[in-house]
């Protein structure tokens, strides 16, 4: 690279950044071609609609959970349980044995919270309930305002929360207006972003999703269902990642 943040290792900074089926060709392709330096081999113990997941949820997952600076022993905060959480809460059952996962999810989804029961989570409950204890650190996956808001009231001082989301939503944005400084930011809690992933955290987490080992839990669609998927990831009744199969 040649901009300050690809020489500093931030790359998924660059100016220059291209995104696939973005910029770049790919995403909903049969066959592309890229750079070898951002190919990654895929463990073969996953297949390929288990790898789908792990290649966009699951590193940018990697990379928000390393930016929150979770220590084990902690309690960790997850804000909506979809595809990139479920992966989430795997890593860090495996890595931080002695932590705890408090997760969040709009009341109505009682199947999201199932699913983070069945995986491990401490406690679940909606997003504005207040859990046992406050949390040390917390990942929002969510399109919604809220979530930040109600992260930084159970926070405990010197927190940080990662909005693991690359667009937010309006319909709730007057949420913010109910931020109180003494409350939800002083006593040094921090609000930070993630943004794309670097080719590190991918060469990293692929290997570490195979030792844990990581069970993706797919919904399979074929292409011309893929607004079928939509509306169900919209209306939140996808459990874990949903899947386009391009061809059979």
């Amino acid at each position: 690279g040649k901009c300050s943040f690809c020489k500093e290792g931030r790359e998924n900074l660059c100016a220059r950044f291209q995104a696939t089926g973005c910029d770049a060709d790919g995403g909903y392709a049969e066959f592309t071609t890229v750079s070898e330096d951002f190919a990654y081999p895929i463990p073969e113990r996953f297949s390929s609609s288990q790898a789908a997941p792990l290649l966009c949820a699951g590193a940018i997952g990697y990379r928000a959970l390393r930016l929150s600076g979770l220590q084990d022993g902690q309690i960790l905060g997850l804000y909506g349980f979809g595809a990139s959480a479920h992966i989430v809460i795997q890593i860090v059952k495996y890595r931080y044995p002695n932590s705890r996962v408090f997760v969040f999810t709009r009341p109505h989804q009682k199947e999201h919270q199932n699913l983070a029961k069945k995986l491990g989570a401490d406690w679940v409950g909606a997003t504005g309930d207040t859990p046992p204890q406050k949390i040390n650190c917390a990942i929002d996956f969510t399109p919604a305002w809220r979530p930040i808001v109600e992260a930084l009231r159970v926070l405990e001082k010197g927190g940080r929360v990662v909005i693991n989301a690359i667009r937010k939503e309006e319909k709730d944005k007057e949420f913010l207006l109910k931020l109180s400084y003494p409350e939800h930011i002083w006593l040094e809690k921090e609000i930070k972003s993630v943004a794309n992933i670097t080719r590190k955290d991918a060469s990293e987490f692929l290997p570490l999703a195979a030792e844990i080992p990581i069970l993706p839990q797919v919904q399979e669609f074929k292409l011309e269902e893929a607004n079928r998927a939509l509306i169900l990831l919209k209306q939140g009744k996808i459990q874990g990642a949903g899947v386009l199969r391009i061809s059979d």
